[in-house]
Parts: structure tokens; sequence; C-alpha cells
């Protein structure tokens, strides 16, 4: 059995130990990124794993944003448009959301009609695949993306 004296000093160790961990916490925070690391998409073929570090930074890829992103018309300088669905209808999207879409898109582009929109799954295909193809990068082959 363990005296009263050793028990004591348990739970002073312990409390102590908490007491430096929630300071430390608090001392030294994580520090968020700058822009989002890792995106993980959920398809119906299959959640597709997207590393923005890898295809942004200079060792990786070195893609810029605005070679993804569609810059939004009244930020195009400051901050690409990132919000797919804004742009390109999912294939639950609304009338309601395929009258806004036409809205923002006739803003700078004329006579747009949402059967002219790409849908957003045919956007991300025809983005990433010509990208990996024309700079012989990254995977091509469905599986290669798409995972369970």
């Amino acid at each position: 059995m363990t005296s009263d004296k050793e028990l004591k000093l348990a739970y002073r160790l312990a409390i102590v130990l908490f007491v430096i961990g929630v300071l430390s916490f608090a001392a030294f925070p994580a520090k968020p990124p700058e822009t989002p690391v890792r995106v993980m998409y959920k398809t119906t073929a299959g959640k597709v794993f997207f590393d923005h570090k890898t295809h942004a930074s200079a060792t990786g890829f070195g893609a810029a944003c605005t070679d993804c992103h569609h810059p939004h018309p009244a930020d195009a300088e400051e901050a690409p448009y990132n919000d797919c669905a804004g742009c390109h209808p999912g294939s639950k999207s609304s009338p309601e959301q395929l009258d806004t879409i036409q809205q923002r898109c006739n803003e700078c582009h004329e006579d747009f009609s949402p059967q002219d929109i790409m849908p957003r799954a045919d956007a991300f295909h025809s983005q990433c695949i010509t990208c990996h193809k024309d700079f012989e990068a990254g995977p091509v082959a469905c599986a290669s993306c798409h995972v369970i």
C-alpha cells in the first residue's frame, strides 16, 4: 500500500503538471496557417485530398492562387474568389442558387445562363487534370485522387 505522504506527493505533482500544461498552452498557442493547408473534398466518386502547400509553395509546384481560383470582380487583385460553389453549381443546386450564380457571372461575362456554367465537378476535373498533364506533375488516373 502507498503511504499517505506518497499519495499527497502524487496529487501535488499532478496539480503542478496540470498548471504548467495550461500555462504553456496559453503562452504558446498554435499559429493558424496563412492559407488553407489541406482540404478534403467529399464527392460521390470518393474523397479527394488536396494540399494547398504542395501546390502553392516554391518547393512544390509554385502555382499562384489565380492559377486555380477565378478572381472575384470586386477584389481581383487582392483576394481570389475561392468559393467554387459561388460560380460552379453542384448537382443539387436550387433554382435560386442558379439565379445568384448567373447574376454574379453576368457582372463581368455577358449573357451567361446557368446552362453555360460548368458544373463544379467538371471544373475541378478540367482544371486539375489539365494542369497535371501540361506540367507532367500529379496524378491523372481517377483512383489516384479519389479515395474511399
